[in-house]
């Protein structure tokens, strides 16, 4: 093991029981430690360890695991509060892509998921190291370590000779791996989380007797909420308060508390926090606000040392209103409902507010936690709770960061198959991006990713914390409508139209009835009604008319939803109550989505209790009910779609690819646009096409090219280059349409005299044939990962900003997303009668260059403008890639931030 290797930084990770560990390579001065774990293991161990029951065995296992620098060769441990407790290492044999491991955890710590995270670890740096398998020999009784090897999600094979096993496991990453990484994360995370949501004993430390302070408000509300469990406060000055008995530190407690909740100044927070993890304290909500960088670093660090999961600092408290908890350890000033609503949000007024909108509509919530400034429980980890808690059915978040975007994604997309997953999208870039150097930089601002998260995810993006709640109300009350086909009922035309103008707006349909059912209609309406959609049912529209109406729409299978628009008049024979006892007086559930608005409501959403169990969404504009709607008809459309997957490509040279990458980076170490033959020789590497072309340095090499690279029509392009030259028009770096040697020639010395000084060479490439000019390209983004857009190209790609976008990996069904997603893309199904274009062809486009993204962490940008898109063919006609000197980074190890 290297030295660079030695000096990696650790990280911490859950362990299967909550616990947090501490996975680091091993250094030289672990050697009397890891001598002792040998050492300490019972004889049976040590044979199934090393097929002998030698005590030398210990010494020269530690020997070899802190010895010198040996290359091949990597060791990492798991230890808690200083105690190794586990080692896992592995050395290439004699096939270079191939590495011989073993594993061992302390005596006594079993089944606690210590071998399996350090081996999780382990197989994430062999992958970086070019290594493909992992080979290992082991007895056919050592059952347990089979179980590990079998239990990875990795293919195994085993070899049995004699009491011997002899298992391979292939490292390739595949889905059927993370998807067991992702639930032993998951197990874990719920785990952790148990001291924190479901505490046995809460101490608050820094609640004082004056009134008004914050320490004070949380002790209150957990005493005054019922808190079921141990409650305690520490105060030297007092012996007990509120009824609370108090005593003066933490170390002074009768028992260790699951929670402490600190209300401390910032000066203080850095040694209490540390107090606390010496007693044993589990989880930690600190709402102390103001830390400086000394003091948020070791809280963190305390927290690590000690395995205590932690939120805030700054935040506004957590809350769990199930009746065996009754735990509600935040500030706020009124104490929120019980109900099926699980929020987290880093804001502590969007929190509040959450929390009274939630409460005033009736949905209450089960858990709420404020994450405050997000130093470890994330938005990520809530979801895993609310998953499996059996009692939220809707997850709200408000999150401002992201810290691992793409292991969020994938949860996400798991939680929100089971239950709707609601997020205001907030924390919106500013207008610098679009400042950026290149096409794809310009056309990538942190909104787009933000937005192709949550597309992808299948999370409910809105854009206020009013249409958050009027969604969840209306995601909470209703059926998921099977489609966007809306017909609306109203007592008053003018009304009608109202809704129709908001359904069209939110991308809803009013399809025309049939005349069946029209005339259905026109039997229970009343005289002078109209049956077409919007149905006008007259002022004159009693309860039971209306009732009979909406109960004929739902049933007939020509609409998704009904939107029920109702005005109070003077005229009515029903009143609005009346008329709205119609939708919530029905004698069974709706067989559709069925929303009200009522024009006179006070309130902007509410919701009607009906006579069955449900409910029924009220709102006081018809703008509100057809947004909540088009939401929830996204939501039905991600859930109806099948996860998609990511195709295996043919011709994918990714070591040939690195070994690109890696050379110019050694001569370019700040990175940069790569020059045109380098370009090439990476999309080479991943079978995408260009168009023919070649490399001019002197105008005689330019004529040369040209005569080589004619098309039918004798005519070529010339386009100037330079390090650094990124849009050829806005230049002037670009001569088409040449026809000869002597306009060849003639181009080349314009571009010799005016970029004197600047030009390295030209490319020469036969004049393209006609077809669409589309964009292609990458950004990757630092937190989220590779971003992939698509849409119309040409000179005023940026101008049109006709685009879409998705992070990658891009299943088959993001690839079709981004396709038929920019208003450009009729013309690629054939718009004007020129027939469609190589849909085949744009699709391996779009997936090897997702594919080259995720491989090379390096490529920063990769700008396609234009590709040529016909019938026979899918060509990039100009192509830019920038490389930046960046090491892999595994989104999908199990790891703390």
């Amino acid at each position: 093991m290297t030295h660079d290797e030695r000096s990696r930084p650790p990280v911490h990770a859950l362990l299967a029981d909550g616990t947090t560990t501490c996975i680091r390579a091993v250094r030289p001065d672990d050697h009397s430690q890891l001598q002792g774990l040998y050492e300490e293991m019972s004889p049976e161990n040590l044979r199934l360890r090393f097929f002998a029951a030698s005590r030398r065995s210990a010494a020269q296992a530690a020997d070899r695991a802190c010895a010198a620098d040996r290359p091949g060769y990597r060791a990492l441990l798991a230890e808690t509060k200083d105690q190794i407790i586990g080692l896992a290492e592995y050395e290439r044999s004699g096939e270079p892509e191939t590495a011989e491991i073993s594993l061992a955890v302390a005596e006594g710590l079993h089944h606690r998921g210590i071998g399996t995270l350090l081996l999780e670890h382990l197989v994430s740096a062999a992958r970086a190291d070019g290594i493909t398998a992992f080979t290992a020999d082991a007895l056919a009784e050592n059952h347990e370590v089979l179980r590990v090897f079998a239990d990875l999600g990795l293919r195994t094979a085993r070899r049995f000779d004699g009491p011997e096993v002899r298992c391979v496991i292939q490292l390739e990453e595949d889905e059927n791996y993370l998807t067991a990484v992702e639930e032993r994360g998951s197990a874990a995370g719920v785990a952790s989380l148990q001291p924190l949501l479901r505490p046995g004993s809460i101490a608050v430390v820094g609640a004082g007797r004056k009134a008004g302070s914050v320490g004070r408000a949380v002790l209150r509300n957990l005493r005054t909420g019922g808190f079921t469990r141990q409650l305690f406060t520490v105060n030297p000055s007092v012996s007990s308060l509120m009824s609370v008995p108090a005593y003066p530190s933490v170390g002074a407690l009768p028992q260790v508390p699951d929670l402490a909740v600190l209300a401390v100044p910032a000066s203080a927070l850095p040694a209490t926090a540390e107090e606390c993890g010496k007693a044993g304290v589990r989880a930690l909500v600190v709402v102390t606000a103001g830390l400086d960088a000394v003091q948020t670093t070791a809280l963190l660090a305390t927290c690590r040392t000690y395995g205590m999961r932690l939120v805030g600092p700054n935040c506004l408290g957590v809350c769990n209103t199930d009746k065996a908890v009754a735990l509600d350890a935040t500030f706020a000033a009124r104490r929120p409902r019980p109900g099926t609503a699980g929020v987290a949000v880093q804001s502590g007024g969007v929190g509040i507010a959450l929390l009274d909108g939630l409460s005033r509509l009736g949905l209450g919530i089960s858990t709420f936690v404020s994450l405050g400034d997000k130093y470890d429980v994330s938005g990520n980890d809530l979801l895993q709770w609310w998953e499996c808690d059996g009692v939220t059915d809707l997850a709200l978040l408000h999150l401002e960061s992201f810290g691992n975007p793409r292991a969020f994604s994938r949860t996400a997309r798991r939680v929100t198959r089971r239950v709707p997953v609601l997020t205001v999208d907030a924390g919106r870039t500013d207008a610098g991006r679009r400042a950026a150097a290149s096409h794809t930089a310009a056309a990538a601002p942190r909104t787009m990713t933000r937005q192709a998260l949550f597309t992808q995810a299948g999370i409910t993006a809105t854009r206020t914390i009013g249409e958050l709640i009027q969604t969840a109300a209306l995601l909470h009350s209703q059926p998921a409508p099977d489609g966007n086909r809306v017909a609306i009922v109203t007592n008053a035309g003018s009304a009608g139209v109202l809704g129709a103008d908001a359904c069209a707006e939110a991308e809803l349909t009013l399809p025309p009835l049939p005349a069946d059912l029209t005339t259905d209609l026109l039997a229970v309406l009343p005289e002078g009604a109209s049956t077409t959609n919007p149905i006008d049912a007259t002022a004159a529209v009693s309860e039971d008319q209306l009732r009979k109406c909406v109960d004929r729409l739902t049933l007939s299978g020509s609409v998704d939803a009904v939107l029920v628009v109702l005005v109070p008049t003077a005229v009515a024979t029903a009143t609005g109550a009346h008329l709205a006892r119609a939708l919530t007086h029905a004698p069974g559930r709706h067989a559709g989505a069925v929303v009200a608005v009522q024009l006179d409501q006070a309130l902007p959403v509410r919701l009607l209790p009906t006579t069955t169990t449900g409910s029924i969404p009220s709102y006081a504009d018809p703008q509100s009910a057809a947004r909540a709607l088009a939401h929830a008809v996204r939501r039905a459309r991600w859930l109806a779609r099948p996860p998609g997957s990511v195709p295996e490509l043919a011709r994918i040279e990714t070591a040939q690819a690195h070994a690109v990458t890696d050379a110019w980076l050694a001569g370019h170490p700040e990175g940069g646009w790569l020059d045109p033959r380098t370009c090439a020789e990476l999309l080479a590497c991943y079978g995408i096409p260009q168009l023919r072309w070649a490399w001019a340095e002197t105008e005689d090499e330019a004529v040369i090219a040209a005569e080589r690279l004619r098309g039918p029509d004798g005519r070529v392009v010339l386009k100037a280059h330079w390090p650094g030259l990124l849009h050829k028009s806005e230049q002037g770096a670009i001569h088409l349409d040449l026809q000869g040697d002597a306009q060849v020639r003639a181009a080349f010395r314009d571009f010799e005299t005016r970029f004197a000084g600047l030009l390295s060479g030209v490319v020469v490439q036969p004049l393209a044939e006609r077809g669409t000019e589309l964009f292609a390209g990458v950004a990757q983004d630092e937190v989220f990962g590779p971003l992939v857009l698509f849409g119309l190209g040409g000179s005023a790609t940026e101008l049109l900003a006709d685009h879409s976008a998705r992070l990658a990996p891009l299943t088959d069904f993001d690839v079709h997303d981004l396709i038929t997603s920019p208003r450009c893309a009729p013309l690629l199904f054939g718009h004007g009668g020129g027939g469609p274009v190589d849909l085949e062809g744009l699709e391996q486009l779009l997936h090897r260059l997702s594919r080259m993204a995720c491989d090379l962490p390096q490529l920063a940008e990769a700008d396609f403008n234009p590709v040529l898109a016909r019938p026979g063919g899918v060509t990039a006609l100009d192509v830019r890639v920038r490389l930046l000197p960046r090491t892999a980074h595994d989104p999908y190890l199990r790891r703390l931030r």
